[in-house]
Order: structure tokens, then C-alpha cells, then sequence
């Protein structure tokens, strides 16, 4: 009963964040000022940019420069194409210090971008959201190429399961259950915080969540 009601909330949650973005009241250039850490908002596959804007409203209104992409559109590119995606709108801004906060795929493009286009560290910390950093077995059944990305033994999973070394300046937050990612998300040598809830969208709008990224963004210790 409790998986059930986590999934009608869970699917709830998506079609919100989905209606929300189709309305279109604000442009990228919207979030883009501030004076406090740069932030990059990173969605997931098939998502656009919308579906972080509970992430990104809150860290604009924290005095955070946001940056969300809308050149990723759906998000559905191989992972290291959108990671250079990333990495071209950090060296195009001259962004140091970076924060990235990424939902599901995100974080692997994030952490791609970390172990492989970024030696200087310019992208300092990211808080990923339900990303399936091992994989999820249900890639192996999945429609499309996008999706299959996903699967354990992708090259690009084997290599980032692989290079740990930026595991410590990840946050991984993750659900008690994910219908989307049955292993988990949790990432050896990261700050790991497991949600006491279900689904693979309504950690987005968790208040822990929430007040996770707040924290990152100003570099304050996590309570």
C-alpha cells in the first residue's frame, strides 16, 4: 500500500513539474543574476530545464546566478555530449567555483564533466538528485537508445563507477524507493542522504532536498 500511494504522489509530482514548465513565464536570462556562487541546474533524460525550476527558484532567490541549459532541450544526447555541453558554458562565462545541482541523468553528466572535462576544478560540488550512478537494470529492457545508457555495463557507467576520485565532492539524495533506479543511488565515498519517501521525481521537491541545495550552494555545513 505504501509503494502504491508513493507512485500516485510520485507520478503527481511529474505531471506538476511537467504542466508547470509548459507554461513559459520564465526565460533562462531570468535567473541569471546574483552575486553569490554560480549554479548550474542540470535535468534529467527527457526533461528540459523546467522540471528544476523549484531548484532554481530557490537558489536564485538565495542570491545565486543560475544557469539552466536550455541548449540540452530534452536531454536525451549521449551523456559526454552534454557534459561538453556543461563545460562549454562554464568556460564561455568563466565560471570558477561552480555548484551544480542535477536531477537523475544530470548527475551523471555532472560527474562526467568532473572526472573528465574539468582538471582545473572549476566545478567544485554537485548535489545530485535520484541519479542512477551504477546504472539501473531496467535500462536493459528500455525502448530506446537514450534510455539503455543507463544499463550496468555501458562503458560510460563502467567508467564513472570507475573514477571515484570526485565522489567526495558529490552529494547524492535518493528515495527509499525508486521505481526508475531499483539499485539505488547511493555513491561510495559521497555524502549520502537517503529521503523516507518513493519516487524518482518527488525527491526534486523534498523540503530536504530543498534545504540540502540551499546549503551547498553557500558552502554551509549540512545539519
Amino acid at each position: 500500500m505504501r509503494s502504491a500511494t508513493w507512485m500516485a504522489r510520485d507520478l503527481a509530482t511529474a505531471a506538476r513539474l511537467q504542466a508547470a514548465g509548459m507554461r513559459r513565464l520564465e526565460s533562462p536570462d531570468d535567473f541569471t543574476t546574483g552575486s553569490r556562487r554560480p549554479v548550474l541546474a542540470v535535468p534529467g533524460v527527457y526533461e528540459t530545464w523546467r522540471f528544476m525550476l523549484p531548484l532554481v527558484r530557490l537558489l536564485h532567490g538565495g542570491g545565486h546566478p543560475v544557469h539552466v541549459l536550455p541548449d540540452l532541450a530534452h536531454n536525451s544526447r549521449p551523456i559526454a555530449d552534454s557534459a561538453e555541453l556543461v563545460m562549454g558554458i562554464v568556460d564561455r562565462l568563466d565560471l570558477e567555483d561552480v555548484f551544480v545541482v542535477a536531477h537523475s541523468k544530470g548527475g551523471l553528466i555532472g560527474k562526467y564533466a568532473m572526472v573528465r572535462l574539468d582538471p582545473a576544478e572549476r566545478i567544485t560540488r554537485m548535489l545530485a538528485v535520484a541519479t542512477p550512478f551504477s546504472g539501473s537494470r531496467l535500462a536493459t529492457i528500455a525502448p530506446s537508445r537514450a534510455l539503455r545508457a543507463f544499463r550496468a555495463d555501458d562503458p560510460i557507467t563502467r567508467l564513472l563507477v570507475a573514477e571515484a576520485e570526485v565522489n567526495s565532492r558529490i552529494t547524492s539524495i535518493y528515495p527509499a524507493q525508486d521505481p526508475l533506479v531499483p539499485e539505488g543511488s547511493e555513491l561510495p565515498g559521497a555524502d549520502n542522504i537517503r529521503l523516507p519517501i518513493g519516487g524518482h521525481w518527488s525527491p526534486l521537491v523534498h523540503p530536504t532536498t530543498l534545504a540540502v541545495a540551499l546549503a551547498l550552494a553557500a558552502d554551509e555545513p549540512l545539519r
